[in-house]
């Protein structure tokens, strides 16, 4: 291969997913700062544990149905870095909406005579939190799709781990953020945790529609796929798009999304194992908060700094070495690294729920909690985008996020209720261990698979092909 295009190849890969990752980490700015609110919200507006529970579970469902449905769709259209814009600007107006709630009292009771939440309140907060989760599932699938066309495979689970460091970037910056505001201004300052992280998503729409490319064919570069095969020295087997009609790519899609998806019982194992993956991230990350005040003592601006360090420290490191073992040490397998994180998150939550008394053990252990989570979380999107390939990575990734974001029916609404009630925390604790455990297991049925479905793709071209 050419220096010169390898140089070319390089410099779009790195600013693809750079701007990959601060876009969606503003896509978080936007959506999980509801859950770091919540204590404010609680206080200041008198909302309930189970109201604000049943808001992450519908926000949480209606966000997984939107990632299949767009993941489907981003597999089939050419501009996927509009769709990914689109998205962010708009759950940034909603959440613009959502803290002018209070202005609209004079026309609708949203607020008593105390200035609690009156359930006029709940429905609209509610509406419009229902919205914003179909719009935030207009950001991952873009960016599965993109980085399966802009990375190499023999690399992608490094590099897609580092992007994925962008979900606690954005979660722990906003931790902080957000922990600065109520810190500094109380509770009574709510509101500026919706408006504040929506303008920065603004110009991060802006960024991603202006900065990215879609296919590396529109800037004169070879698939990655030939790239690979090239500095591998296997540049004959290359797969050549120069050969393929709109016919033929629509017959390879409608087989890919048939072979490598929906009758893939790879796909469908992770998709299951990612459900209770999720339920241990989303009781640390949506509850982290409240469960550092309530239950650890600590007061919120102590309490948002750990959840920051939690994301930005634990998180971050955890995607990133996670990725570079799966590569280093099984050849891809990403399953067999998830396996091991799981069991490893769920043992220190277990030990974080028994351990009392010391603010820095909890706060520790915490981070250890986030630090293994995020290791299968950023993994299983890999594993998927790799058994279905760049022809129906979004597709597979939309299935599996709608199998994640079903998870807050358990760590949102009931999570939330248990909570309210007598069991208290302690049950919330035993169930979170308890569903990690099973999906550890899960994983571990996968230990021998493949790591990638790139061969029996190129099964399906070579198929297709013949039939010209």
């Amino acid at each position: 291969m050419e220096a010169q295009t390898l140089k070319k190849y390089n410099y779009w890969q790195w600013r693809t997913l750079l701007i990959l990752m601060i876009g969606y980490a503003l896509f978080y700015f936007v959506r999980k700062n509801f859950s770091i609110a919540m204590p404010a919200l609680e206080a200041e507006l008198g909302i309930t544990k189970t109201k604000l529970g049943l808001f992450l579970t519908l926000n949480g469902v209606i966000y997984g149905i939107s990632r299949l449905v767009n993941g489907f769709l981003s597999d089939r259209i050419a501009n996927k870095k509009g769709l990914m814009a689109l998205g962010l600007l708009l759950s940034a107006i909603v959440n613009i909406l959502i803290g002018f709630i209070p202005d609209v009292n004079a026309f609708f009771t949203v607020l008593d005579t105390e200035g609690k939440a009156t359930m006029g309140f709940i429905y609209l907060m509610g509406s419009l939190w229902l919205i914003n989760g179909w719009l935030q599932g207009m950001g991952y699938p873009p960016c599965s799709s993109l980085m399966a066309y802009w990375i190499r495979p023999s690399e992608l689970a490094t590099k897609q781990s580092l992007w994925n460091a962008s979900h606690s970037i954005g979660a722990g910056l906003l931790s902080l953020l957000i922990g600065a505001i109520l810190g500094h201004y109380s509770n009574a300052a709510w509101q500026w945790c919706f408006w504040v992280p929506a303008i920065l998503a603004i110009f991060g729409a802006a960024m991603i529609f202006f900065g990215l490319r879609n296919e590396p064919h529109t800037v004169g570069l070879p698939s990655v796929e030939e790239i690979d095969r090239e500095l591998s020295g296997n540049a004959d087997k290359a797969e050549s798009a120069e050969v393929e009609s709109p016919e033929l790519t629509r017959r390879i899609y409608k087989r890919s999304i048939k072979e490598m998806v929906l009758k893939n019982p790879i796909i469908w194992i992770i998709s299951i194992a990612d459900f209770f993956v999720y339920i241990i991230r989303f009781t640390i990350l949506d509850w982290g908060s409240t469960i550092l005040t309530q239950v650890k003592g600590m007061d919120i601006t102590l309490a948002a700094s750990v959840v920051g360090a939690m994301e930005i420290i634990g998180g971050i490191l955890g995607m990133l070495l996670a990725g570079w073992v799966t590569d280093k040490f099984f050849k891809g397998r990403a399953v067999r690294t998830s396996a091991i994180c799981t069991l490893l998150a769920s043992l220190c939550m277990l030990a974080f729920w028994q351990i009392q008394g010391s603010v820095v053990i909890s706060s520790l252990l915490i981070i250890l909690s986030a630090f293994f989570i995020y290791g299968p979380q950023a993994l299983l999107g890999i594993a998927c985008s790799n058994q279905a390939t760049k022809r129906a990575a979004a597709t597979a990734n939309g299935i599996c996020g709608l199998f994640c974001y079903l998870s807050p029916i358990v760590s949102g609404i009931v999570f939330g209720a248990i909570a309210d009630s007598q069991y208290g925390w302690d049950l919330v604790f035993l169930l979170s261990v308890i569903f990690g455990l099973i999906g550890a297991a899960i994983l571990a049925i996968l230990w021998k698979k493949p790591a990638t479905g790139y061969e029996k793709l190129a099964r399906i071209i070579a198929e297709e092909k013949a039939r010209q």
